[in-house]
């Protein structure tokens, strides 16, 4: 036996430097934008998923400050003893408006979100199909449910029929889950096929959400509004960090779903609320979105260039304001990353064990202005060939 238990940490540091998987925080100063001071000197950020730019919007600073200043920085408890504040009832109540659900429950973040919701609806007599691809916290609350978990090929509605063919009438309840935009590729799950088989096989459906929220349909609702599913009967996950620049989760549903969760959600009856700030931020983001449909346009417009523009390079097929470069390796993924910030440009290199491949992930933002998406555009045509 080795005298220190903890001697085994080092040498798996050492792997994931081998590896070319190390990873460190990058600091950035100031204000979120477009534009983020990072190490000291101004770039150009493709690194945010603050699609709509409102992380840094005066209203938002300043419904924040209102609300700190009326409830306190804190909410000082868990929503069902002393955390609940009529502001975080008034965010579930636009939640619920823009995805027009019955009703919405927030959360202390979208990784929570899912975690209580999947542990809560199934157990270890129950099955659950999820998207090979799916994020983390979706994985993660699978496990934590104890439920049977089958990964089905990413998008492969053959291979996910099959399996319910296979294994549904073997389990008491099924739920199928998926990211709605999958936030390392871009791309969007084939959600009017995944309901199609739900309602078939008398299946519970979870998509989240997190990277459509704000972003995608004619209000901003999400792939749900985009792929025209308004009403039907799913269960709505989603952030508030991203598009909506604040932070937290929720998730929207019936009634009757969101009342279950009230009381059987571990993450979220037993974790204190959501600040103060938070909420009132999140909520003036849901009133921006709905009355301020140019910033998604102007969003469109951005992706639409530089989906034009970078068409030679190897882009992953996309449909979100999440553009992917693939490349042979870490080390490339890594090289490439490094010499677009010396060009004064930060974007991400995305590796394993993340994706299962190496890519640079260009997230755009409707505040980017032209100059900004010509620059990107300029530096990675000039340097092409090391995008291998």
């Amino acid at each position: 036996m080795p005298s220190n238990p903890y001697v085994w940490l080092e040498k798996s540091l050492t792997s994931i430097h081998r590896a070319n998987w190390y990873r460190s925080v990058k600091t950035i100063d100031g204000l979120t934008g477009s534009t983020v001071v990072l190490d000291g000197r101004k770039v150009i950020n493709f690194a945010s998923n603050d699609y709509l730019g409102l992380a840094g919007d005066e209203r938002l600073i300043q419904a924040a400050i209102a609300a700190t200043r009326e409830y306190g920085t804190g909410s000082t408890g868990s929503r069902l003893l002393s955390g609940h504040r009529q502001l975080h009832r008034q965010l579930e109540q636009a939640i619920a408006s823009l995805k027009q659900t019955e009703d919405a429950l927030v959360f202390s973040s979208g990784y929570l979100a899912n975690l209580g919701t999947i542990s809560a609806l199934v157990g270890q007599k129950d099955l659950i199909l999820g998207d090979r691809y799916n994020h983390s916290s979706l994985k993660n609350g699978a496990k934590l449910s104890g439920a049977t978990i089958i990964d089905y090929g990413h998008n492969d509605i053959p291979d996910l029929t099959t399996k319910l063919h296979q294994y549904r009438s073997q389990y008491r309840r099924c739920l199928i889950t998926t990211d709605s935009v999958f936030s390392m590729d871009g791309d969007l799950c084939p959600l009017p096929e995944l309901l199609s088989l739900a309602e078939e096989f008398n299946c519970m459906l979870l998509v989240d959400e997190a990277h459509a929220t704000g972003v995608m349909g004619a209000t901003g609702a999400g792939c749900v509004e985009y792929f025209d599913c308004t009403g039907r009967e799913l269960i709505q996950i989603g952030t508030l960090s991203k598009a909506l620049g604040s932070l937290g989760g929720y998730v929207a549903g019936s009634a009757s779903l969101i009342d279950f969760l009230r009381n059987r959600a571990a993450t979220w009856i037993y974790t204190t609320g959501l600040s103060p700030a938070d909420t009132a931020a999140a909520l003036k983001a849901i009133e921006i979105i709905k009355t301020e449909p140019q910033r998604r346009e102007k969003l469109w417009g951005n992706v639409k260039y530089l989906q034009q523009e970078l068409s030679g390079l190897n882009l992953l097929p996309s449909q979100s304001p999440i553009l992917c470069i693939n490349l042979s390796s870490p080390e490339t993924a890594l090289k490439k990353a490094k010499q677009l910030q010396t060009a004064g440009i930060f974007a991400p290199a995305i590796r394993p064990p993340t994706v299962p491949t190496s890519r640079l992930r260009i997230s755009v933002m409707a505040t980017h202005q032209p100059e900004h998406l010509q620059k990107l555009v300029t530096v990675l045509l000039e340097n092409s060939a090391l995008l291998i």
